[in-house]
C-alpha cells in the first residue's frame, strides 16, 4: 500500500456534483467525494465483480442522542455507518448509485441504530475494522486545523500522520481543509491504495470529473 494526496477545490467538487441525480440534489461534499473515491478506487483495484464491497465511515451522533450528552462532555460521540453492495453494481452503475448508498448509510444512523451499536460494542468489544474490499474515509474538514496556531504560524496540514495499515490493509482516506500554493481553498484527500493502482485510479477520477482540471496526484504525503 502506498499513500497519495489529491487536492480538489470547489470547481472540481461541483464537477462531481453534476453527476448527482436530481432526486439526490441535497448531497453534501462528503457524500459525493466519498462515493467518487469509493467507486474509482474499486474499479482500480479490480475485485471479483461478484464479491461484496463496502464503505465504512464515522458519523457524529451528538445531535441524535436522547437524552443528550451532559454539559462538559468533550469525548467522542461517533458510531460507524456502513454501506454494502456488489462490486459489479458499484463499478457498472453511474456515480449516483454510490452516492445514494452513502446517503442511505448516513440516514440509517438513528437513535435506535446508536443503541444497537452500543450494545454490539459491549458484547463484541468493538467492530471488526480488519475488513477486505472495504474503503474507509474520515472527514476532518470541519475540525479547524487551519485555524490552529501554536506560535509557528498557520498550519500547513492537519490530519492523519499515517493512514491505517493493518494485517489486511484497506483503501482509506482522510479529508482535510487546505489552501494550495495558488491561494485556492479546497480539500486534500489523502488516499491509501496499492501503488500499482494509482494510475488507473487517477484515470477513473479524471473521467468522473469530465475534463475539469484537478490537482496532481502526489505520492509524497502533504
Amino acid at each position: 500500500m502506498a499513500p497519495c494526496s489529491l487536492f480538489l477545490d470547489s470547481t472540481e467538487v461541483n464537477a462531481v456534483r453534476k453527476h448527482d441525480p436530481s432526486h439526490l440534489n441535497q448531497c453534501s461534499t462528503f457524500d459525493i467525494l466519498t462515493a467518487c473515491i469509493w467507486r474509482c478506487s474499486t474499479i482500480a483495484l479490480k475485485p471479483n465483480l461478484e464479491s461484496q464491497v463496502r464503505v465504512i465511515f464515522p458519523v457524529n451522533v451528538r445531535a441524535k442522542l436522547s437524552p443528550s450528552l451532559p454539559t462538559g462532555y468533550y469525548g467522542n460521540a461517533v458510531v460507524f455507518a456502513e454501506a454494502i453492495t456488489m462490486a459489479r453494481k458499484l463499478c457498472e452503475n453511474p456515480l449516483g448509485y454510490a452516492i445514494e448508498l452513502v446517503k442511505t448509510a448516513k440516514a440509517n444512523v438513528t437513535m435506535e441504530y446508536v443503541r444497537s451499536y452500543i450494545d454490539f460494542v459491549v458484547i463484541k468489544d468493538k467492530p471488526d475494522a480488519n475488513r477486505v474490499r472495504c474503503y474507509s474515509p474520515a472527514d476532518v474538514t470541519h475540525v479547524g486545523f487551519e485555524e490552529v496556531d501554536f506560535g509557528w504560524g498557520k498550519a500547513i496540514y492537519g490530519g492523519l500522520a499515517n493512514l491505517w495499515n493493518g494485517p489486511n490493509p484497506m483503501p482509506a482516506s482522510s479529508y482535510t481543509s487546505f489552501s494550495n500554493g495558488k491561494g485556492k481553498n479546497g480539500i486534500v484527500a489523502s488516499i491509501l491504495l496499492p501503488k500499482v493502482t494509482h494510475e488507473i485510479f487517477m484515470k477513473e477520477l479524471k473521467g468522473t470529473l469530465k475534463g475539469h482540471a484537478i490537482g496532481d496526484l502526489s505520492t509524497t504525503p502533504i
